[in-house]
């Protein structure tokens, strides 16, 4: 899987864009874009990926992202027919006109769109209406989708319904050759973190020898490419602790960790905490 930069054509038939899809299951790739994206699922579930985020997802999973934030919805399984099914309203910060958002009234959705940058999940009775409304708006005109679409963010604005995804977001403030070059490599790792990564074929996807990429990589990210990869396999570690009854040794393996040792030194060392304890903590919180 390639991360890429996704092209939309907004002036083709508006300011924004607003779509459904209906697919076997979610085939684009890690990717990037200029557009802030509001994506309801309305049907699937899986691994979300926001920057080097993941989180599981299902039916209902609500995300205002801000523009140029990687991102990428893998389903569970092999998807059939109609399996995975979600609306998707993409727009750039000025489609109103670059003054819109300075208005003093507008200002609870522009601090909105600020905070989109770190990539934002709305949950409670705010994702609840306003997955209603989008569901609605896409059967109406296109001014009352704008009118619509004002109102979404307003209402999710003024509302304490949403959690920040990706609080390092300012690792997003990046040149695009290095924003292209980079999400190439996060998008290696999500294909094969729970498998085996190479450092040579990273650096090779960076177009750099090894050693290069190294001081690049850390440079960029303030962080190493171990780092990076264990990173993604521990969060997929907590899932699995925290949604399965998975011995801790069958996440270990599942996870991408060769032995379990090594994975209750990282584990530790990531989360404060040991497998096991973290599991008892999240169960005691239920």
């Amino acid at each position: 899987m390639k991360a890429s930069p996704e092209q939309l054509d907004n002036a083709k038939d508006g300011s924004f864009l607003f779509r459904q899809f209906t697919l076997p299951y979610f085939d684009a790739p890690y990717h990037f874009h200029p557009e802030f994206e509001l994506t309801l699922i309305l049907k699937s579930e899986g691994k979300r990926f926001v920057g080097n985020q993941v989180a599981d997802f299902q039916e209902g999973d609500l995300v205002l992202l801000g523009p140029n934030v990687p991102h990428c919805w893998k389903n569970d399984g092999i998807g059939v027919e109609n399996s995975a099914r979600s609306i998707v309203v993409q727009f750039k910060d000025d489609f109103l006109g670059e003054a819109f958002f300075k208005n003093p009234e507008t200002q609870p959705v522009k601090m909105l769109l600020e905070k989109a940058k770190a990539g934002i999940h709305i949950t409670g009775k705010t994702r609840d209406r306003v997955a209603r409304e989008m569901i609605f708006l896409l059967t109406v005109p296109p001014f009352q989708k704008l009118l619509g679409l004002l109102d979404l963010l307003n209402t999710v604005a003024i509302s304490k319904d949403y959690e920040i995804i990706d609080s390092h977001s300012e690792k997003y403030d990046l040149s695009p050759i290095d924003l292209d070059r980079i999400n190439k490599v996060y998008a290696y790792v999500i294909e094969h973190y729970t498998q085996e990564v190479h450092l040579e074929t990273a650096a090779h996807l960076a177009n750099m020898t090894e050693t290069a990429f190294c001081r690049y990589f850390k440079k960029i990210t303030q962080k190493t490419f171990l780092d990076l990869v264990t990173e993604f396999r521990i969060k997929h570690a907590c899932n699995l602790l925290t949604s399965t009854d998975k011995q801790v040794a069958e996440v270990c393996f599942e996870s991408g960790f060769g032995n379990i040792s090594h994975f209750n030194k990282q584990f530790k060392v990531v989360t404060g905490y040991s497998p096991l304890h973290y599991r008892k903590m999240f169960l005691a919180t239920i």
